[in-house]
């Protein structure tokens, strides 16, 4: 609105002062183009095209603005996205020597165990040469005849049976006569102690030689010879004397003293046939 009124103001003035311009047309003169009519319109389109280039410049700045905040989040996005490719690649890599590690364990394993069925192969093959010789050894056993009879066990230079029925021990005594055998005598300490191993496995009693019967009344042997307190003791019925006599019995790995009429099994006992043994 300024700018329309100071043309007007110019327009009044330059009317006003043409009769002096007339008169002093060869005094010096003004611009021309300030008395051209088109000079407002021309400064008003000036202007505007002055203010829409600074408009444009200013989106322009805004839009450079953007696009370099667009450039620097796809930017970050980039970074970010090459950060997690780095960590892939790192742990592709930590898995890939995870797995070399585990394949060199792996084949350090197969090898330890190679060795240990070579060694174990080794000692079956032992194991079965061993087998061999002692199947040879039997075979030579088998034609050999041993010092006691089939059922018979051998220790020291005697044979022992272990009867398969109870008998009083009188009946005792027949049967071992009837094997050419007498009823067990324990002469050592040795011969308890196989006594007591062979019977460990039951616990039946078994008769032995030993008995106390009228007029001696002492401890004897089938032979006569007197019992040897020092080998073992003797528990029960020790001190009684029944009518058909007191017997000494051995039943898990102890010697008892009862009547002899009453029924157990018995041991039989002859001398071993060691002429075949050497």
């Amino acid at each position: 609105m300024s700018l329309e009124m100071n043309c007007d103001d110019l327009k009044i003035k330059t009317m006003k002062d043409q009769p002096d311009q007339k008169l002093n047309a060869g005094k010096a003169r003004g611009p021309h183009f300030l008395s051209s009519p088109w000079w407002c319109p021309a400064t008003v389109t000036l202007g505007i095209l002055c203010l829409g280039l600074l408009v444009t410049i200013i989106i322009q700045r805004l839009q450079l603005s953007q696009v370099s905040d667009l450039l620097k989040q796809q930017q970050a996005n980039i970074t970010h996205q090459e950060n997690i490719l780095e960590g892939q690649m790192l742990a592709q890599q930590q898995a890939e020597e995870a797995s070399q590690e585990s394949q060199k364990e792996l084949k350090d394993m197969i090898k330890t165990l190679a060795d240990k069925l070579d060694e174990k192969s080794k000692k079956q093959m032992e194991l079965q040469q061993q087998n061999l010789n002692l199947q040879e050894a039997l075979k030579r056993a088998a034609n050999f005849s041993g010092p006691c009879p089939e059922n018979w066990l051998w220790h020291g230079e005697s044979c022992y049976l272990f009867s398969s029925s109870p008998f009083n021990w009188e009946k005792s005594q027949e049967n071992c006569l009837s094997l050419d055998a007498y009823l067990l005598k324990i002469n050592s300490i040795s011969d308890l102690e196989f006594i007591q191993t062979a019977s460990a496995h039951s616990g039946f009693p078994f008769w032995m030689g030993l008995s106390h019967r009228k007029p001696s009344n002492a401890w004897l042997w089938e032979d006569g010879s007197p019992w040897m307190s020092h080998l073992f003791r003797l528990q029960g019925a020790v001190s009684k004397t029944y009518s058909s006599g007191t017997c000494a019995y051995i039943q898990r790995g102890i010697v008892y003293a009862d009547n002899c009429i009453l029924a157990a099994y018995s041991i039989c006992q002859k001398k071993a046939n060691l002429l075949g043994v050497q």
